[in-house]
């Protein structure tokens, strides 16, 4: 691969736009948006598709070891248990989204506190007509490469509800720093790992993940998907060990990636260590991703990053351009007939 190869297929520029991605998380959070400080919130909703659920994902794995209960709504309905102690925050990047706004419409009409992030659209326009509380963002190339400059600035907004250390962003940025210089463009050599786990893609992935870095591996699928347009499946290490394992007995196509944690739960060290006994026993060829850090949003945040080049990469591999989703765009038409 060269820099070529990578012009002639990225059209859009997505890889450069990514590889700003520090400085965007940086500024994004240095930002000027209000903090705020509501009191008395014990359970939070997030809404969005898309990019934009992936966010609520990652909001729920900072708040599991928190009283806060939070719910991640991808789709049309609202749980039954808001109550006036309930946060819904809604996001939609285009502000366009069809079931956010849904959601949007039913979330004023009950007693929870509404906050809406969107680049514009109609969330915008709702949000003014119902004096609803509102942050405008910038959108930058499409949704999934505006996700860093949505994620950093609802981090900055809600950082004392979630009772978030300054030092841990500081520490994921500095992640994104050190890891863009293996990853980007500028390497596109064997030595850029993001290029070797793409081109050990050969065939439909299926991403293994332990249940606190399931908003990654998610993020990873939805990326291969959307990027490089291939077909990818994506499992619970320790649910599947009760079912999808067994699958495995049979030749297959399929091609394990494993998401691990450093400092994952012993007991998922344990079932990673069977699996990879088991899928050694079995010739089958697997590859490996380490998340290296200590809090859960650096780790997150650093395995988006590096999964979201492998996706970019496979895209030009694939002699694909990894921005138009036509078939989204498909589905959005028909659903504004």
């Amino acid at each position: 691969m060269d820099s070529s190869v990578i012009k002639k297929y990225d059209k859009e520029g997505m890889i450069q736009i990514y590889e700003k991605w520090p400085e965007m998380a940086k500024n994004a959070f240095n930002s000027e948006y209000k903090i705020l400080d509501i009191q008395g919130i014990n359970h939070i909703i997030f809404a969005g598709m898309g990019g934009s659920g992936a966010i609520g994902d990652i909001f729920e794995a900072i708040l599991s070891k928190t009283n806060i209960y939070v719910s991640v709504v991808k789709g049309y309905l609202l749980p039954k248990t808001i109550t006036e102690n309930t946060l819904i925050i809604i996001t939609s990047v285009s502000g366009n989204t069809v079931e956010t706004l849904t959601v949007l419409e039913n979330a004023k009409k009950s007693k929870a506190k509404v906050i809406v992030f969107s680049s514009g659209g109609k969330c915008e326009e709702f949000c003014k007509k119902s004096n609803t509380e509102y942050y405008k963002i910038q959108k930058i190339h499409s949704p999934r490469a505006s996700f860093i400059i949505f994620l950093f600035s609802m981090l900055k907004v809600f950082q004392n509800i979630i009772s978030l250390k300054i030092e841990d962003v500081n520490e994921a940025i500095n992640e994104l720093e050190k890891l863009k210089k293996k990853i980007a463009s500028h390497n596109l050599t064997n030595s850029n790992p993001a290029i070797k786990l793409a081109e050990n893609i050969t065939n439909v992935p299926l991403i293994y993940y332990p249940h606190g870095l399931e908003s990654a591996a998610i993020r990873f699928k939805n990326s291969l998907q959307e990027n490089a347009k291939i077909h990818v499946i994506s499992e619970d290490v320790v649910e599947a060990s009760h079912n999808g394992i067994v699958a495995w007995e049979k030749k297959s196509i399929i091609e394990p990636i494993l998401i691990e944690g450093k400092d994952d739960y012993k007991k998922t060290k344990e079932r990673w260590s069977i699996l990879k006994e088991y899928f050694i026993s079995q010739n089958i060829k697997f590859n490996e991703v380490f998340a290296n850090s200590d809090s859960i949003l650096s780790k997150i945040v650093y395995l988006m990053y590096f999964l979201d080049f492998v996706s970019i990469y496979k895209a030009i591999m694939l002699k694909q351009n990894p921005t138009p989703v036509k078939s989204i765009d498909f589905i959005k038409s028909r659903l504004e007939e």
